[in-house]
């Protein structure tokens, strides 16, 4: 255990350090390319909702076999060994740093007044189409995306680490590749991909609701407000998104920040009306993703710290 909890507070140094840099080997990757042939392969014809349970199914196991093949060998060599090669897995399912990459890609070029820019930087982030954006707009997106990736990116792959080290790590991010490439409600994926959609609501339920509460207990709200008056907007606006999950974060960054998310969107040209999180206290701007940022960071180290300290009082009463 004591092994484990080194191996998860490595993975978060090697994140904030190093990232993932693009000349190593990454796990998602692999887990696209596996998720793409059985869409290929399984995605036609009759019983796409039964087998879209046998691909997220089948997906899952390679992941989990592959993953515990793997931590178990290196262990056999050397503990040391063993660390170091968990930690690093574990490192490959967080994403502190890119997240803040992705952001500031999008704020520097909207601080110096290039919205087209902005707008591109944008859409390789979110769905919705953003060439006719304006920089609130452009900011309202940025924003969702680092606060709903806070829980998804970060702190539900540590909580899972915690519980099952890198491999349970390696499966809820599997599970979540899977939601973000098949879990669409539309005429292709609407069947095939409800196992996996519904699969990462559940493994999402806890995560997301524990990030929101340290989020609210760990920063500052602006405007003078108190941390109660943010966690009653929270409880009032994340149960009205979509998403049984996302807006828990995403209500929490509004609150804080005393600005609303959520309003119009639009996907290929067609209106999607979300729920609002939030009160527009200011209007949104560059500077709005800059103090998400630091949200998300500071959440994601002390919910860290929170983990390895649960782990160390783990190894105490055993």
């Amino acid at each position: 255990m004591t092994a484990h909890m080194i191996a998860i507070a490595l993975a978060v140094v090697i994140d904030r350090i190093i990232g993932d840099p693009r000349w190593l080997p990454h796990p998602v990757v692999g887990f696209g390319k596996l998720i793409a042939f059985f869409d290929k392969h399984l995605n036609y014809g009759q019983n796409r909702w039964a087998k879209g349970f046998a691909m997220l199914a089948l997906v899952l196991f390679i992941v989990v076999l592959l993953a515990v093949g793997i931590v178990w060998a290196a262990y056999s060599l050397h503990i040391y060994f063993g660390v170091l090669v968990e930690a690093w897995l574990i490192s490959t399912t967080i994403a502190a740093k890119g997240l803040k990459q992705a952001a500031d890609e999008v704020k520097e070029p909207l601080q110096n007044g290039n919205l087209d820019e902005a707008r591109l930087k944008l859409s390789y982030i979110v769905g919705r189409d953003t060439d006719q954006l304006n920089e609130a707009e452009i900011t309202r997106g940025t924003v969702e995306t680092v606060a709903e990736n806070t829980s998804d990116g970060v702190t539900a792959p540590l909580f899972f680490a915690l519980i099952g080290g890198a491999p349970l790590a390696l499966l809820y991010r599997a599970i979540n590749t899977c939601d973000s490439m098949v879990g669409y409600q539309n005429d292709k994926y609407g069947e095939f991909g409800f196992a996996s959609a519904k699969c990462d609501d559940l493994f999402n339920w806890i995560p997301s609701r524990l990030t929101s509460i340290v989020m609210i207990a760990v920063n500052q709200p602006k405007l003078r407000r108190s941390k109660k008056a943010c966690w009653e907007i929270v409880k009032r606006d994340a149960p009205k998104h979509p998403s049984p999950n996302s807006g828990w974060g995403e209500a929490a960054v509004a609150a804080l920040l005393g600005i609303q998310l959520g309003g119009m969107n639009t996907y290929k040209g067609i209106t999607s009306n979300r729920a609002k999180m939030g009160d527009p206290l200011v209007t949104m701007s560059a500077v709005h993703i800059e103090e998400t940022n630091a949200i998300m960071l500071r959440t994601t180290t002390v919910f860290s710290l929170i983990l390895i300290a649960c782990g160390g009082v783990i190894v105490v009463l055993t």
